[in-house]
């Protein structure tokens, strides 16, 4: 049985991942108790013949009066043989910020005291034992709906089979820092095509970039130390029973370097037979 928890800081999306679960299959209920998740991982084995095999719940800082007791919740479902995962999605404040402007809807930390950044603050001290447990964090700070449906679409499935998914997602330091990044490489040290003039129209994934590129040596090195790093600590986190990675790869606007290690990086690993995603965050 696939059964996670989905949770995060308000106005991150959590509606929008447990509605893509629900398309695909999944029993979802959101803002369940957290003190009755045992009970309900109970009742569903009860229920086994009914075939109920795919479950989300939904759990936030709107469970606040049970997330004492979450721990202990979490403890008694590894007791009763369930394989949980978490998916926690967050977001830059200033985009939470912006959000909440935009939709005029009351966050449910916030009070006649408290103003928003406060509040926001007091939700991830109070949401950071999901946060650091959380099998996928999705960074949606620039994420549209629609990709934020395919990334939480893809980590489902990728459950349905063994072994580690390999997301690698190339970005811009100028628009900032993936939150959700398990490693960040830094590729700005490499020979910029930006500065060529005739290659500025075009993105990592062409033709002319990659010519550019691959004369390089230093280019060669870059992607050679990463794949062998990632080839050398990938069984360990494999060991601790890690079924997904986000390695993110950033120069400084995430159109030409960045993607053309993505792309060398992905098939790379495909073709070890490692399940790879690809995510290029600034392309449009």
């Amino acid at each position: 049985m696939s059964f996670f928890i989905v949770s995060g800081l308000s106005g991150s999306g959590k509606t929008i991942a447990l509605q893509a679960l629900e398309d695909i299959g999944f029993y979802c209920i959101d803002n369940l108790p957290a003190v009755l998740l045992p009970h309900f991982a109970g009742l569903l084995a009860e229920m086994r013949s009914h075939a109920i095999m795919n479950v989300a719940i939904g759990l936030d800082v709107r469970n606040r009066a049970f997330l004492a007791d979450l721990p202990k919740s979490l403890k008694e479902l590894r007791t009763r043989g369930v394989h949980y995962r978490i998916v926690f999605l967050e977001a830059e404040d200033s985009i939470l910020i912006k959000r909440f402007k935009e939709t005029r809807r009351k966050h449910p930390m916030l009070d006649h005291q408290t103003p928003l950044v406060e509040a926001i603050d007091a939700e991830k001290k109070s949401l950071e034992p999901l946060s650091i447990d959380a099998s996928l964090r999705i960074d949606t700070t620039h994420t549209t709906p629609h990709e934020l449906r395919m990334q939480v679409r893809n980590f489902a499935h990728g459950e349905e089979t063994a072994g580690l998914t390999l997301l690698f997602e190339s970005f811009g330091y100028k628009h900032g820092t993936p939150l959700d990044a398990d490693f960040v490489f830094d590729v700005r040290c490499l020979p910029n095509p930006y500065w060529q003039t005739d290659l500025r129209q075009y993105s990592g994934l062409d033709e002319p970039v990659v010519h550019f590129l691959e004369q390089y040596d230093e280019v060669k090195a870059m992607f050679d130390e990463i794949c062998g790093f990632l080839e050398k600590w990938l069984p360990r986190f494999e060991r601790e029973d890690r079924t997904y990675l986000t390695v993110a790869i950033g120069c400084t606007g995430g159109q030409h370097r960045s993607v053309y290690l993505v792309r060398r990086l992905a098939e790379y690993f495909s073709e070890r037979n490692i399940k790879t995603q690809v995510r290029h965050r600034e392309l449009k």
